[in-house]
C-alpha cells in the first residue's frame, strides 16, 4: 500500500523565497512525497485584533501573515521547483481568496486546516475546484465533520481525512489512534494522521493501523523563529520517519504463511534438536529416559516425537552420542 508522506513546512520560510526553495530541496532529500505550505492573505483571513495562539505570541497574526506572504508569481516559482524535484505541491488555504490564488497556481491538492472545517462558504468554494482535498479534523466534532464531508462529496472532490489533535506538541494520550478506524468505518474514505507529537511513534502506529497518508511538520532547525519550528522534526528525524513508514508499508504489503516460514531448512536443522543416545544401547533394549536425550542439530528423529519413541525397543545396537534414525527403532509400541 502506498503511504503518502507530506512534509508540512508551513511558514518556516519566514517570507524568503530562497528559504522556501531550500525547504523544498530538503523535503526531496528526506524522501517525502509532497511539500505543503500555508497560504495566508491577512486582509481576507483575520481581523487586526485576532488573538495569537498560546505557543506563538511574538507578533500579531496580521503582522506575521503579511510579512511572510508570497505573491502569485512566487507561488508559481515554488510549485515549479517542487515538481522539478518530484514532489507534489500542496498548501493550506486560510480564506476563499487563498483558495482562488492556489487554484490559479495549480496546487496538486488542498489541505483544509482544522479551523476551516466549519467554514461552509469556504468549503463550498474549495470543493468546487474538484481538486483532491486533505481534510483535517483537529478541532471538529463528528457532526461538524459529517457536514464538511458531505459538502466535499456533493461537489465531487476526492477526500482524505486526517485524524488530528490540535495540540502543539500533542501528548501520546491525545493522539487518538482509535479514531482512524472510526473515521474509515463512518465515511468509507481514506484516512491518515496529521501527527503533532515530537517523535515518530504515532506515525508508525497509524501506518500499522492502515493510515494511507501522513503529515508531519519539517524544519531546518527547531531553533528557528516562527510558530511551528519548535514542534517540528529536523531533517534527519524526518528521514527516519520516511524510512520507517516505507518499511512498515512493505511489511503490510507482504502477508506471510506461517507454515511456509516454518518449513524445514538450514536454520531449522541448526537450531532444533534430535533424539540421541546418551549411552550405549544394546539391541532389543526398551528405551527409557535414562538412555535418551535431546541434542542439536535437528535432522534426526525430532524431539517433538519423544513420547512416541519411549517404550519401543532398539532394533540394533546403538552407540552412545548418536542421533537415532527410523531404522534404529522397532516401532511395535507406537
Amino acid at each position: 500500500m502506498k503511504i503518502t508522506i507530506i512534509a508540512e513546512v508551513g511558514l518556516m520560510h519566514e517570507g524568503s523565497v530562497g528559504n522556501a526553495l531550500r525547504l523544498i530541496d530538503t523535503v526531496a532529500d528526506v524522501g517525502a512525497d509532497a511539500v505543503k505550505f500555508q497560504t495566508h492573505l491577512a486582509e481576507f483571513e483575520t481581523l487586526p485584533n485576532a488573538p495569537s495562539p498560546p505557543y506563538f505570541k511574538s507578533e500579531s497574526r496580521v503582522a506575521y501573515f503579511t510579512r511572510t506572504a508570497f505573491n502569485e508569481a512566487q507561488w508559481k516559482e515554488l510549485k515549479a521547483h517542487a515538481e522539478s524535484k518530484g514532489l507534489s505541491f500542496l498548501s493550506s488555504a486560510f480564506s476563499i481568496e487563498a483558495v482562488d490564488l492556489l487554484d490559479r497556481v495549480g496546487v496538486a491538492a488542498y489541505k483544509v486546516p482544522s479551523g476551516e472545517v466549519t467554514n461552509v462558504p469556504y468549503l463550498e468554494r474549495i470543493a468546487k475546484t474538484q481538486r483532491p482535498i486533505y481534510l483535517s479534523s483537529g478541532m471538529s466534532s463528528w457532526a461538524e465533520l459529517d457536514r464538511a464531508v458531505e459538502i466535499c462529496r456533493k461537489n465531487g472532490s476526492p477526500v482524505t481525512l486526517f485524524q488530528c489533535t490540535s495540540l502543539y506538541p500533542c501528548p501520546d494520550e491525545k493522539v487518538g489512534l482509535n479514531v482512524i478506524a472510526e473515521m474509515r468505518a463512518r465515511y468509507k474514505l481514506p484516512v491518515g494522521l496529521s501527527d503533532h507529537t515530537f517523535a515518530n511513534y504515532a506515525t508508525f502506529a497509524a501506518v500499522a493501523q492502515g493510515a494511507t497518508c501522513i503529515e508531519k511538520h519539517l524544519t531546518l532547525s527547531r531553533r528557528l523563529y516562527g510558530s511551528d519550528a519548535a514542534h517540528s522534526l529536523e531533517p534527519a528525524e524526518f528521514a527516519d520517519l520516511v524510512k520507517g513508514v516505507r518499511s512498515i508499508s512493505r511489511m503490510m504489503d507482504a502477508p506471510v504463511n506461517k507454515d511456509d516460514l516454518a518449513a524445514v531448512g538450514e536454520m531449522k536443522t541448526i537450531f532444533e534438536k534430535s533424539i540421541v543416545s546418551l549411552s550405549d544401547i544394546p539391541a532389543g533394549a526398551v528405551f527409557t529416559e535414562a538412555m535418551l536425550g535431546c541434542r542439536k542439530p535437528g535432522g534426526g528423529i525430532p524431539a517433538a516425537r519423544w513420547h512416541e519413541v519411549m517404550g519401543n525397543k532398539a532394533r540394533r545396537a546403538i552407540p552412545a552420542g548418536r542421533a537415532l534414525g527410523e531404522d534404529d527403532i522397532d516401532w511395535r509400541n507406537s
